[in-house]
């Protein structure tokens, strides 16, 4: 038997974010953005280890500060992937990476834990990532929650920001179904070492640049990505409105 698989995960952070421009740095909360993502993180217990990946010297001097671990990389890269692909190839040692999106504040340990599993578990994937139910119509229609859908083997037959599958006649019960009708992927991904350097020397597909999903680059080359359908609703920070009902939240708990 081998070793047990070494698993590391980074945080891709990039300064000028085109929805919310130095959405990373806002810190009405008394904390960084970037901070309660990289403390989000620490509540997994798989990993190695926690590294913010930075486009821009001021990304990394907040990150320093509160005493993160921090490195600067390529700020022409054009996706989060190429970013840690860039970390990976500096940590020889380490199996799977986990790909946790700067804007994830709030994501669960258990959730990091999970993605590394669906690797560990599943010999033949290369690339794994997360999903929840999605219950509410306005949700479904928004754009920036990104939706997916799977085959019967729990692979990703596709990722959009539009309404996925799309009813031909809706029906309010089509959101209570179960097992779900709609999923909204999580962002978060998990990849073996060798793939990720593969995938990052591909040029962005043109799905990939249409819909602004690095995730759909991979799936243009027809390679596979598990999905693991979690009952946990996750929200990404993209506007001024998600980030203010973030504080409200973080400041009641």
């Amino acid at each position: 038997m081998g070793r047990p698989l070494r698993s590391y995960i980074v945080i891709p952070a990039r300064l000028a974010s085109s929805r919310l421009p130095r959405k990373l740095l806002l810190c009405e909360t008394g904390k960084p953005l970037i901070q309660h993502t990289y403390e989000a993180a620490q509540r997994a217990v798989r990993p190695a280890g926690i590294l913010v990946a930075a486009d821009h010297e001021e990304i990394a001097a907040a990150v320093r500060q509160f005493g993160g671990q921090v490195v600067l990389t390529d700020p022409a890269a054009t996706c989060g992937t190429d970013r840690v692909a860039e970390v990976a190839r500096s940590l020889p040692d380490i199996d799977i990476f986990v790909n946790l999106q700067g804007d994830e504040p709030e994501v669960s340990g258990q959730a990091i834990d999970r993605v590394i599993e669906l690797l560990e578990s599943h010999a033949q994937a290369d690339m794994a990532t997360l999903a929840t139910p999605i219950r509410c119509r306005t949700q479904l229609q928004d754009p920036a929650c990104v939706k997916v859908v799977c085959n019967a083997l729990g692979e990703a037959l596709y990722f959009s920001r539009s309404p996925i599958p799309y009813p031909r006649q809706w029906d309010d019960a089509l959101l209570l179904r179960d097992p779900p009708c709609f999923l909204q992927h999580v962002g978060l991904y998990a990849y073996r070492r060798a793939f990720l350097l593969e995938i990052a020397q591909l040029p962005p597909s043109p799905l990939e640049e249409l819909e602004k999903l690095e995730q759909l680059r991979v799936l243009a080359a027809g390679r596979k990505i598990r999905v693991s359908v979690i009952d946990e609703s996750t929200v990404g920070i993209d506007t001024w409105d998600d980030y203010r009902a973030f504080v409200s939240r973080a400041t009641i708990c």
